[in-house]
């Protein structure tokens, strides 16, 4: 029953694949359409730096405010982890 279900979903994985593959042909980007009005293309460093340099920045930004507002608020823990505990022979005595 499972080999059944397997062969199915495969079938029906590979067939989509298929039609997407042949109705997204590449071949029809060459055609413009009407009102298509393409700029001028980015260079090495201006694509470098918006697809990788701007969200490393970002990433940075966000998680250094992360850092920031949390070791801020475990300043201010009041629960068991401030409380230390004296080994020894006080602590045997209570």
């Amino acid at each position: 029953m499972d080999k059944k279900n397997a062969l199915r979903a495969g079938a029906l994985a590979a067939g989509t694949t298929l039609m997407m593959l042949l109705m997204s042909s590449p071949a029809l980007a060459l055609a413009r359409d009407d009102g298509d009005d393409p700029g001028t293309g980015l260079s090495v460093a201006e694509t470098l730096g918006l697809y990788v340099l701007l969200p490393v920045a970002l990433f940075a930004v966000i998680a250094g405010l992360v850092m920031v507002l949390s070791k801020s608020q475990a300043k201010k823990d009041d629960t068991s982890s401030n409380i230390t505990v004296k080994s020894g022979t006080q602590a045997t005595k209570a």
